[in-house]
């Protein structure tokens, strides 16, 4: 049974941010290294497979080092901010897109959990609520009469999909700690992957909801829903999307005090867990529900959870 109502509703971005106390720093963090922005066509690939056939996108390859994970100064479950190491790693340089994503699906026969299940969930903004769907998945992500554009986000994607994705293009999901570290491009402590304000030189530079959600989207930022990939200018590690657009399933279990019990260095997450961690946001987080297109921020979802708003990218070891 796909348990999907503990596990979707705040990715809507359907609680306030509220300040807390944490863990103060002493000193401020410089990274260790510097990324180094390198981009390929191709990858070393699956088993079986060779890099046209898997269809991957252009990698990035992120130079490991230390930085600042976490926030003092956002919910609870994001802090406390801590110093992580990570090493090395290749990152896709969007997210993984519906033309990528049939591709997969043409050379293996997959089926995807929600058209397994004959439905997904949906956000309705008539009735400004989430709702179960009957014929929505990744090529209807909004359900019969929608259609899933070839270059936009793949969404209506389960963990367990992107999963089963990354391992036949010889990929896999990226740690949280990995994500944020690719997120922040270079940028220490700032409270978005661009900065920290919010609208530098008074624009949008990302998908989010501008306006008041869920009744009034003023579409700034020039997309109502879900935007083409690379829509936006990338950050400075040469990544698109890695705030607004969707939402990206991470590896790890998820935990709300997972800072607390981690390690520090190449950091995977809890060991066990009911939900699956999930990064970035997407196009229906907005300023008077909440600001998850920061790049401290965090949700979860069980991991047979489709939403209309969640996809995902992938990295490889270097």
């Amino acid at each position: 049974m796909k348990r999907i109502w503990t596990g979707f509703w705040w990715v809507s971005c359907l609680a306030a941010i509220s300040a807390t106390q944490g863990c103060q720093r002493d000193a401020p963090v410089t990274e260790s290294t510097t990324a180094k922005q390198s981009t390929v066509g191709s990858q070393k690939p699956a088993s079986g497979h060779n890099s046209s056939e898997a269809g991957v996108s252009q990698m990035v390859l992120i130079k490991g080092g230390t930085f600042l994970m976490g926030t003092d100064d956002g919910m609870a479950h994001e802090g406390p901010a801590h110093q992580v190491t990570v090493k090395s790693f290749w990152m896709d340089a969007t997210e993984v897109t519906v033309a990528e994503f049939t591709r997969f699906v043409a050379a293996t026969g997959y089926e995807t959990e929600a058209e397994r299940f004959g439905w997904s969930v949906v956000f309705d903004m008539k009735r400004g609520d989430w709702t179960r769907v009957n014929g929505a998945n990744w090529r209807l992500p909004e359900g019969p009469g929608s259609k899933a554009l070839p270059d936009e986000p793949v969404t209506q994607v389960s963990w367990n999909d992107a999963a089963a994705y990354a391992t036949w293009a010889g990929k896999r999901l990226p740690t949280e700690a990995e994500w944020e570290y690719a997120a922040r491009g270079g940028l220490i402590g700032k409270t978005y992957v661009w900065g920290d304000e919010l609208r530098p030189g008074g624009r949008a530079v990302a998908n989010w909801w501008q306006g008041h959600f869920p009744d009034n989207n003023t579409v700034e930022d020039g997309f109502a829903g879900r935007a083409p990939v690379a829509s936006f200018a990338p950050n400075g590690y040469g990544l698109y999307d890695m705030a607004g657009n969707v939402w990206e399933w991470c590896a790890d279990w998820y935990a709300d005090d997972a800072y607390l019990q981690t390690t520090y260095h190449n950091p995977a997450g809890p060991a066990q867990g009911l939900e699956r961690a999930m990064r970035g946001g997407s196009w229906m987080c907005s300023e008077n529900y909440c600001s998850n297109y920061r790049a401290a921020s965090r949700s979860h979802a069980t991991p047979d959870t489709g939403l209309n708003n969640l996809g995902f990218r992938c990295v490889r070891d270097e």
